[in-house]
């Protein structure tokens, strides 16, 4: 799977992922208006709102990007409704060829970590029969119980050719707490790197392992220390727009060949019409204005690292 995402990086010249992290803040009123007018205030109510929220930015976009990121917590907090609508944007997304990760942040041991992996990214067996659950391409990991909460993950990745993204170094701005604790002089996240790095060699694609990290936009010269511990492992890079990030920040992140990261915008896309810049777009238009702000993430990414 790293192979394809990288194929399709090169095919649309677009090294970012639009992450489906949907509030009902962010969704239209005429969208909510006509979902609730099916089903209620319910819980079904707002999972058919963003269920229609998120068709419409897939729609508008799909032709410009490689991948997307649903975020579960969002889908999550509306019940089984709401996992429902993560798993039809799943497969929605996949109809459209497009590469998906769970942004999952899952981090457990033993049955129970296998057990996570087996449900996100491979089968199920049901007596002679096995299904695959929600079957994302990808999904995030907490790497932070050791490698016994990580490996049942690689296992999984390995029989179904899928890959994950270690949590290394977070955008948030108190990840510093633990994340950059000195260990033998050394911040953490630069072992946790290291372990990243060498659990990828367990699972390579042609060029990049299967396992990539996550690093933060917001970190920008941390993110070069870590793109030098970890030259085979793809960086899945949030923390783009809204959390302060921009192109000029990301240079670091990429490695000479202009691959090895994916840059993550969520709001700053799917809310993009609520922004000054693309306001004149209106409500009605939410999904034309997330376009205009995909091509504006591109542009200003792609001019970055061609004046790097």
């Amino acid at each position: 799977m790293i192979n394809k995402l990288i194929s399709k990086i090169q095919k649309t010249n677009a090294p970012i992922v639009v992450g489906l992290d949907p509030m009902l803040g962010y969704i239209p009123a005429h969208i909510q208006e006509k979902a609730f007018a099916e089903y209620g205030e319910t819980l079904e109510g707002a999972a058919e709102a963003i269920w229609q929220f998120n068709k419409g930015i897939v729609d508008a976009t799909c032709d410009l990007i490689p991948a997307v990121k649903p975020q579960i917590a969002m889908y999550e907090q509306f019940g089984l409704p709401g996992i429902a609508a993560y798993k039809k944007t799943i497969d929605y997304c996949k109809q459209k060829d497009l590469v998906v990760i769970g942004d999952i942040k899952r981090g457990d041991i033993g049955s129970t970590s296998a057990a996570y992996a087996v449900g996100h990214l491979g089968k199920v067996q049901v007596g002679s029969k096995s299904y695959a659950a929600f079957d994302e391409d990808f999904a995030t990991v907490n790497p932070y119980l050791g490698t016994d909460g990580v490996k049942p993950f690689i296992d999984v990745c390995k029989e179904e050719n899928k890959g994950l993204f270690i949590l290394v170094k977070t955008s948030n701005p108190s990840s510093g707490e633990f994340q950059d604790r000195l260990i033998e002089g050394r911040p953490l996240y630069e072992w946790v790197g290291e372990m990243v790095a060498k659990w990828g060699e367990e699972h390579m694609g042609d060029s990049y392992s299967y396992i990539g990290a996550v690093v933060g936009a917001t970190y920008p010269e941390m993110g070069k220390v870590l793109r030098r511990l970890m030259p085979k492992t793809f960086i899945l890079v949030p923390g783009y727009g809204a959390q302060g990030g921009k192109g000029a920040d990301l240079v670091h992140f990429f490695n000479e060949d202009g691959l090895g990261a994916i840059v993550n915008s969520s709001r700053g896309i799917i809310a993009a019409y609520k922004q000054e810049k693309y306001a004149a777009y209106g409500a009605e238009n939410y999904a034309d204005a997330s376009r205009a702000a995909v091509k504006d993430m591109i542009a200003d990414i792609s001019g970055a690292l061609e004046n790097r």
